[in-house]
């Protein structure tokens, strides 16, 4: 069989979810069934997989699976036919088959093929006699039709996972779109709050001193209403959308030096120790405000996500490639979590808990700058410790760009 179908074919196989699990109670009701209308003391669903038999559903046999050296119901598989043996030992194929010249010594064999709406053979529905025996037609039609049951329980199955699946994604995306409104409101609220309190004790006062303290925290929020804002409308522009990108030399180093004094405040306040490693300039063409940015996110994600006394640590490295890598000793991304924290609004567990400031469009925004720039944007992370890092093209001495590998 050519490889690349039989990988398919096994990947089919696998959407069923039945290999290595307790026998469904429809297939080995198949197989009852079967043995019922053959008058043989065994029967099985046997799906076929890399190296083995899997028996599906099963009367009368004591193992769960068998090699495939010893398999009938493998033979089926190539011309999706049935397949009937009348005496095992007779037929060259099969006569020297340790389950032929011992027990259960097969003598007779017929199996339908199972074959998936998709076209692919997924195994038999087969029945086996340690006597010869000669079948008639019309068993052997209704042999067909069960192995077309067994076809359809299969796909019932999956359905069943799928819709479960399906449940659960729905139940995920309620519980993201009630975490977003929950974080936009607190992230709109909070400024505007605070905003409107300074102002009403400016009216009822009227006091010019005062006045002029309250200037201050009422200009710092403002700005923050206004960030936000702005994260939203940078979040939420449509992949489709190209970045508008001014692009001139850049020392990608310095680039991360400024991303990271404007988070040095927010470091202070959390009690997080900011370290960038030192070296040679990193020369690159770039639009320095978008890509401060995108490091910026980085690096205040990492100051977020770290407890007091723990460590946000930045570095550039020139080579082939320019590279700028944001490692934090903090709380971690949960594996199960991983595959979901580029996707826009997504929050984790820890940031819901421990009620991190945030949408959930830093790390979707900050990979969409980086690759305005045709660069690329990974996140890897363990129990205690996660590093991003920007891949970038660097530029030669001579102020040519260096091909990606």
């Amino acid at each position: 069989m050519d490889p690349d179908a039989e990988e398919a074919r096994l990947a089919a196989l696998r959407s069923y979810q039945v290999l290595d699990r307790p026998r469904p109670a429809a297939l080995d009701a198949l197989t009852g069934l079967a043995a019922a209308l053959f008058e043989t003391p065994m029967s099985a669903v046997s799906l076929i997989d890399r190296d083995r038999q899997w028996f599906a559903g099963s009367t009368g046999l004591a193992d769960r699976q068998t090699p495939l050296s010893v398999s009938f119901c493998v033979h089926t598989l190539p011309t999706k036919q049935l397949l009937v043996v009348p005496d095992a030992r007779l037929d060259e194929r099969f006569a020297e088959y340790p389950n032929v010249r011992e027990a259960p010594r097969i003598r007779f064999y017929a199996g339908a093929p199972i074959v998936d709406e998709d076209g692919f053979a997924l195994g038999a529905v087969c029945v086996v006699d340690d006597r010869p025996r000669d079948p008639s037609d019309r068993l052997l039609d209704q042999l067909t039709a069960l192995a077309g049951q067994a076809a359809g329980q299969l796909a019932l199955l999956r359905s069943r996972l799928r819709l479960a699946d399906l449940g659960d994604e729905l139940a995920r995306a309620q519980q993201r779109e009630e975490d977003l409104v929950a974080s936009i409101t607190h992230e709109l609220r909070t400024p505007v709050a605070s905003i409107q309190g300074y102002l009403e004790l400016l009216a009822d006062s009227g006091d010019p001193e005062l006045a002029a303290q309250f200037m201050e925290p009422i200009h710092r929020n403002g700005e923050r209403l206004v960030a936000t804002v702005n994260h939203l409308i940078a979040g939420t522009r449509s992949e489709a959308t190209s970045l508008p990108v001014a692009t001139a030399p850049m020392d990608l180093r310095a680039i991360a030096d400024a991303a990271t004094r404007t988070c040095a405040a927010l470091a202070d306040e959390h009690g997080v120790t900011l370290r960038i490693g030192g070296g040679e300039p990193v020369p690159l063409e770039a639009d320095a405000a978008l890509l401060t940015r995108a490091v910026e996110q980085l690096v205040r994600n990492g100051v977020l996500f770290t407890p007091p006394g723990g460590h946000v640590t930045v570095d550039v490295h020139g080579g082939p490639v320019a590279t700028v890598t944001v490692t934090d000793d903090g709380v971690g991304v949960p594996p199960d979590e991983l595959p979901h924290v580029f996707d826009r609004f997504y929050r984790g567990r820890y940031a819901r808990e421990q009620a991190v400031p945030g949408v959930g469009l830093g790390l979707p925004l900050a990979r969409q700058l980086v690759g305005a720039h045709g660069g690329e944007l990974h996140l890897t992370s363990s129990d205690a410790s996660t590093t991003a890092v920007i891949v970038l093209t660097a530029a030669r001495p001579d102020g040519s760009r260096r091909p990606r590998r």
